[in-house]
């Protein structure tokens, strides 16, 4: 059966009309994803990104070492945007980064069980539990990265905490790696490079810009040369290298790196909560059963 809240869910996810959402639905019996990817066949819907639902609250830090050689970025996540501005927390995750790139943790498991280079006396799992049992709210740590570079490492946090970037590069100086970590902040490339992106995913982009042709009424000889065309754009959208430039969109961000003598090694962006789903609570119920 498809429900009210699943239409008004793949509406949200989509931004298509109701009544063409609780078609797709019936068609794909309920599945989210294929509906989602019918719409788009059919021009109704754009690609939906998990990133436009973000909702869960916390905090993404970055760290550079002084000699720009070393760099980290982490997100810690709370339950409630009250806490996030706790400076008690804003404390932890200012260090827990600083932890990551300094001492290197392999993984989650061994990042909990290190002790603190903050406190010695405790690991940072002991630490996190304290700070739960003091602020009163659940708070997990939800990922971190290091790079380590003979070149160059910048970071950039946008947002108060919203969303860090951090950038490696080989060759180049602090403003071409500032300008890179400010584009990949506002323009959210997936990849560096077209080589970078998983065939499956440039498969299934194809799949669909050939249905969307198709049903524009094209045959199918025509239809699969328009999307050789189409292609370009979703690589241009996807790939750093190939985003025009924010800038000057006039130049995309491999002829900047040419220009400037530059070479990127890689990057990643985090923004708080992507792809977490938040819990959606009643207040007025919560401060009834306060009451009670």
């Amino acid at each position: 059966m498809i429900t009210a809240e699943l239409v008004k869910e793949l509406r949200e996810k989509t931004g298509a009309g109701m009544m063409d959402c609780k078609k797709v639905l019936t068609e794909t019996d309920g599945d989210m994803e294929k509906a989602a990817e019918l719409l788009r066949e059919r021009g109704i819907a754009k690609a939906a990104k998990k990133s436009d639902r973000i909702a869960a609250e916390g905090l993404v830090a970055a760290y550079v070492s002084e000699d720009k050689k070393i760099g980290a970025v982490v997100e810690v996540n709370s339950e409630t945007d009250f806490v996030a501005k706790n400076e008690d927390f804003r404390s932890f995750v200012k260090d827990l980064v600083e932890q990551v790139a300094k001492e290197n943790p392999k993984d989650m498991e061994e990042l909990l069980n290190q002790k603190s280079i903050k406190d010695s006396s405790k690991t940072i799992k002991e630490i996190l539990t304290d700070k739960i049992a003091t602020i009163g709210e659940n708070m997990t740590i939800r990922r971190f990265e290091r790079f380590e570079t003979t070149g160059l490492i910048e970071s950039y946090i946008h947002g108060d905490g919203k969303i860090a970037v951090l950038v490696e590069l080989a060759k180049g100086d602090t403003e071409v790696a500032k300008d890179i970590c400010m584009q990949i902040a506002a323009a959210r490339p997936e990849y560096l490079n077209r080589e970078s992106v998983p065939q499956e995913k440039v498969a299934k982009e194809m799949e669909i810009l050939k249905a969307q042709a198709m049903n524009e009424g094209k045959p199918e000889q025509i239809a699969e040369k328009i999307v050789q065309g189409r292609i370009g754009k979703f690589y241009s959208e996807i790939c750093l290298l190939e985003q025009p430039f924010v800038k000057d969109p006039d130049i995309n961000v491999q002829k900047l790196i040419s220009q400037k003598n530059a070479e990127l090694v890689r990057f990643v962006r985090y923004e708080k909560g992507e792809g977490l789903e938040k819990k959606e609570e009643n207040f007025a119920e919560e401060v009834a059963k306060q009451i009670k």
